[in-house]
């Protein structure tokens, strides 16, 4: 068993995906050209949006779209204190400084009420993450936006197709990031990424800034942050099939769920109301994480920790003299998260092999307690 298996999705649609390279290469369209402007149209339409603005990678993604919304050194930005070292090292990146906020205690997001008492004359913005496919409580979020003044960034990476209150989550706030990283539910076969925004000024700095500043006739210092014409014509085939490929997480989060919700010790992901999660993971917690993770290790059923550490703890943070006490629930959901195997192609029996190698080693640890 794999965790992911992201050949077996190649195989459903090889003939597509070959053809699409046999193209690029055919016509040398390596950098920009239509393939990429192709995509850019219809991953837009796709989430709702006017804009789409390509770029080499999620994390330039960020990065270029707070630099699109004005950031300057000694501005702040708020954001969550459980998630991949991306959404807070492009503040850093950009000028800014991350101030962390502890998470809500059943959904793994950054919890709204802990946001006004970090807000000073220095905050510009906020960047929620819908954390494993799990939209963020955006409702709350961009009230509290709106009365500071601030900006919002959704960190879309892990939430292809996700919807909040029936929006699509990248469509609510000044901008939003995605990541095209091959594992995740809409991936290339490399490093890709975007931004996506209703606003025309953002839309406009994002594409002179990610290309030099603009071809020849520069308008500013920018990066260079191309998506490839290769990655382009492959997530332009794989895009057909994402809402397929999400139906079908949802399928197998919905097994999961029924077989271990009757195992005692194990907590199941929980569903924000009125939203639909994608499930780019599915993460149960339980007490003795580590002693189940080596017991499904034995059985080679393979597992991870998304996240092992809260962000303002990790050494990168020191400097912010952040504590444990400073952020609970992070530090609680960190000791006990665990992502177990999914992806579109998985069968029912692989589903059931996890949940049964679970449910034995709980029946182990009672008859042990």
């Amino acid at each position: 068993m794999k965790f992911v298996d992201l050949h077996a999705q190649y195989l459903t649609i090889q003939e597509e995906i070959d053809a699409a390279i046999a193209v690029v290469i055919a016509e040398s369209s390596f950098v920009r050209g239509r393939h990429v402007a192709n995509f850019e149209t219809a991953f837009a339409e796709h989430i709702g949006v006017p804009h789409c603005v390509s770029c080499a990678n999620g994390t330039d993604a960020l990065y270029i779209a707070m630099k699109s919304l004005g950031l300057e050194p000694g501005d702040e930005v708020l954001t969550t204190a459980h998630s991949w070292i991306s959404t807070s090292e492009t503040i850093t990146q950009a000028g800014g400084t991350p101030v962390f906020c502890d998470t809500e205690t059943d959904y793994f997001c950054l919890d709204p009420h802990q946001l006004e008492s970090k807000i000073t004359p220095r905050t510009r913005g906020i960047i929620p993450v819908h954390l494993y496919g799990q939209p963020a409580d955006m409702e709350a979020i961009l009230q509290i936006a709106r009365q500071h003044n601030l900006w919002v960034i959704e960190d879309c990476a892990q939430a292809h197709l996700a919807s909040y209150q029936d929006q699509s989550v990248g469509t609510m706030g000044d901008a939003a990031t995605f990541s095209f990283y091959p594992g995740k539910n809409l991936g290339a076969m490399g490093d890709a990424g975007c931004l996506v925004t209703h606003r025309n000024d953002v839309a406009e700095f994002a594409a002179l800034f990610a290309h030099h500043g603009g071809k020849h006739q520069h308008l500013m210092e920018g990066i260079n942050s191309r998506l490839d014409g290769l990655q382009a014509a492959i997530l332009n085939v794989k895009l057909k099939y994402l809402s397929d490929w999400t139906k079908s997480r949802r399928r197998i989060a919905d097994s999961y769920d029924r077989q271990l919700s009757r195992i005692p010790g194990i907590t199941i992901p929980p569903r924000r109301p009125g939203c639909e999660h994608v499930f780019h993971l599915y993460v149960i917690q339980t007490e003795r994480r580590d002693c189940l993770r080596d017991h499904l290790r034995q059985r080679e059923i393979p597992t991870a920790i998304n996240y092992p550490c809260p962000l303002p703890l990790v050494p990168a943070y020191a400097y912010r003299n952040g504590q444990p006490a400073d952020f609970p629930t992070a530090v609680h959901h960190a000791q006990r998260v665990l992502s177990l195997p999914l992806y579109p192609e998985m069968s029912p029996v692989d589903v059931e092999r996890v949940a049964t190698a679970i449910e034995s080693f709980q029946q182990v640890t009672a008859t042990a307690g």
